[in-house]
């Protein structure tokens, strides 16, 4: 079976690489499905995934890279929740591993101004949500997702799928945050330190805010000399002081007061930078969210806070110091994860 599925997959090759793509796509439909049909699930992954890849690398001349993402999608609509292939995770589960890698690769090869690819991102993210043991979808998945919305200047996007990642993508997107400051004023830095920060406390990861803090604020000082940065040493911290971007001493006082403060201190110190903090104008229905789930402050209000933060703050309502979104289209919104741990 599987020398004729690599046949199969050669022939068609040959007829990309010749430029037949509309010929090779349809015929690529029409053999996986006979395999999907007979529940030969592996096999119809195997064509599809192999001519997605063909079709995709050959680029958007005469809709190839159309046809790639055509195939991509009918591999996970088709194959994968047809088959009900899950991700178990652990060492033992090589099959799941396997099929998650192949998702991968075959997201890379997607052009980054193919238009199929956000269609691609969303069915394999809601594919891992059903069949995997994270709701919200798989970490893995999302980070890269989020490294490539990155790597293609696509901002917004980025930071909706880094905040759900993994152990890595804190890095990712203080990285991403600090390149995206570079173009904008300044006086902004603690705008998009807070972009890098918040959504990680949002959803129960100070591991993560912490690291992306750090990340940001070690760069914007490294590349800042003038900022005049003051160091603040006690028995239990040691503290960065940015004389001339107080919200960026907000942020840094915040992530102190969750792992040491009590409700007292978080008042206090929302009190002492209430002007900052309505000048930024995307951080209320966050620090509220962080009142309750850190400090158990039970603050009347109406909706979904963590929602409309992670709506607005992350996918497209603040920008720094009016600059125009270098990212393309629309920003989509995701459902906030319903369980929150802290890491």
């Amino acid at each position: 079976m599987t020398s004729r599925i690599d046949k199969v997959v050669a022939r068609q090759r040959e007829k990309i690489a010749s430029g037949a793509y509309y010929e090779a796509h349809q015929q690529l439909r029409v053999i996986a499905a006979r395999y999907i049909k007979q529940s030969n699930y592996d096999a119809a992954a195997e064509i599809l995934a192999g001519g997605a890849t063909a079709l995709l690398r050959a680029g958007s001349q005469q809709g190839a890279s159309a046809s790639g993402g055509d195939l991509a999608i009918m591999l996970i609509v088709e194959v994968y929740i047809k088959a009900g292939w899950e991700i178990v995770g652990g060492d033992d589960d090589a099959e799941g591993r396997a099929r998650k890698k192949r998702l991968i690769e075959l997201l890379r090869e997607f052009p980054s101004e193919e238009p199929t690819r956000k269609r691609f991102i969303q069915e394999i993210i809601g594919w891992s949500g059903r069949f995997g043991p994270v709701e919200r979808g798989d970490p893995e998945l999302h980070h890269v997702a989020g490294s490539v919305y990155a790597e293609d200047q696509e901002p917004y996007e980025a930071e909706k799928h880094l905040a759900l990642g993994t152990s890595e993508s804190a890095e990712t997107l203080a990285k991403l945050e600090y390149e995206w400051y570079t173009n904008d004023e300044p006086h902004t830095a603690g705008l998009y330190a807070a972009r890098a920060v918040i959504p990680f406390l949002l959803i129960g990861s100070l591991r993560s805010a912490n690291k992306a803090f750090l990340i940001f604020t070690s760069r914007l000082s490294a590349a800042n000399p003038s900022l005049g940065v003051q160091e603040v040493s006690s028995s239990s911290s040691d503290v960065r002081v940015f004389p001339a971007l107080p919200l960026v001493n907000f942020l840094n006082l915040l992530l102190l007061s969750i792992q040491r403060g009590t409700a007292d201190l978080f008042k206090q110190l929302t009190a002492h930078y209430a002007t900052q903090i309505k000048e930024a104008g995307i951080l209320d229905d966050a620090l509220a969210q962080i009142g309750e789930q850190y400090f158990s402050i039970n603050i009347p209000r109406q909706g979904n806070p963590l929602f409309d933060m992670m709506g607005s703050m992350l996918f497209g309502g603040g920008q720094g110091g009016g600059r125009s979104t270098p990212g393309r289209g629309q920003p989509r919104r995701v459902e906030a994860p319903s369980n929150m741990e802290l890491d």
